[in-house]
């Protein structure tokens, strides 16, 4: 089996390390960044790279692993140049807008929306992680729209990386991961910016971040242009959880003003309820 992997940052360039591993399967890359496509084969990512163009026409497999504005730009064309026998992919963090915009193309059938939920917040080729998707979720959306062979080498290639895939539709994914994922991804960026803020000594900042502020702000370290993007794509159901986020907030900034210990205890010990599903 031929892969081309397009866009060879964190998950993509994972997805390519873990591919390549195999036995049987050519991995090509497709990158219009010159110095990730010289880091990709440095760092044996792929045994060769392509243009976009060449990369369609030689391969079984097309996976596209770039920003979610680009690949909802691009898929209609890609899509343009497929045959019955391909595959095409895509593990955008968002999914509706997307599939809305192949909705009637004449080749949808030959297209996998999915979205495996692994990463880290590092960012371009040397973030791959090989093994990073074992034993994480997987969704795909839309599967009555994909053709069963289609579907199933996509659900061969995520089983072969050790995922579990789940379905779901493109508005109930865009809704759910704006919660859990997206939501957290804002919290993480806001509170980094806040402390760089109001802690003018960043001396400070090193010396005396705990545990809980390295692990709260770590999301803050991950790549603009990959979740701007996803931000904007997702806007409408995530601007219903930042109501939501805004006004616990404000609540508890109100008790903490108001030396309302009661009340500030309270929520927290709402918040806890969140250990009866996480673990």
């Amino acid at each position: 089996m031929k892969v081309s992997i397009v866009g060879l940052g964190l998950i993509g360039g994972s997805i390519a390390r873990d591919l390549k591993s195999q036995i049987n399967v050519t991995v090509y890359g497709v990158d219009n960044n010159p110095d990730h496509a010289v880091q990709a084969m440095e760092l044996g990512l792929v045994h060769e790279m392509k243009s976009l163009e060449e990369a369609i026409a030689e391969s079984d497999v097309i996976v596209m692993a770039i920003p979610v504005n680009h690949i909802e730009s691009i898929l209609p064309s890609v899509l343009d140049q497929v045959d019955v026998h391909q595959t095409v992919i895509d593990v955008g963090s968002t999914k509706e807008k997307i599939c809305a915009g192949v909705q009637s193309h004449v080749n949808r059938s030959r297209y996998v929306a999915a979205h495996p939920l692994a990463g880290t917040e590092y960012s371009g080729p040397t973030a791959a992680i090989p093994r990073l998707f074992v034993d994480k979720k997987n969704i795909i959306c839309e599967r009555d729209l994909s053709a069963d062979d289609a579907l199933e080498v996509a659900l061969k290639i995520f089983r072969s990386m050790g995922m579990k895939t789940y379905f779901l539709n493109p508005g109930e994914h865009d809704k759910h991961l704006a919660y859990v994922s997206h939501l957290s991804h804002v919290s993480s960026f806001m509170l980094g910016l806040t402390v760089l803020d109001i802690e003018k000594d960043e001396s400070q900042i090193f010396n005396l971040a705990s545990t809980g502020f390295a692990s709260t702000v770590r999301l803050a370290k991950s790549n603009p242009n990959t979740w701007a993007p996803i931000f904007e794509k997702n806007k409408e159901h995530l601007a219903t959880a930042l109501d939501s986020y805004i006004n616990y907030l404000i609540k508890f900034k109100k008790a903490i003003e108001g030396n309302d210990e009661s009340t500030s205890r309270e929520l927290m010990q709402e918040a806890n309820d969140i250990k009866r599903i996480l673990n």
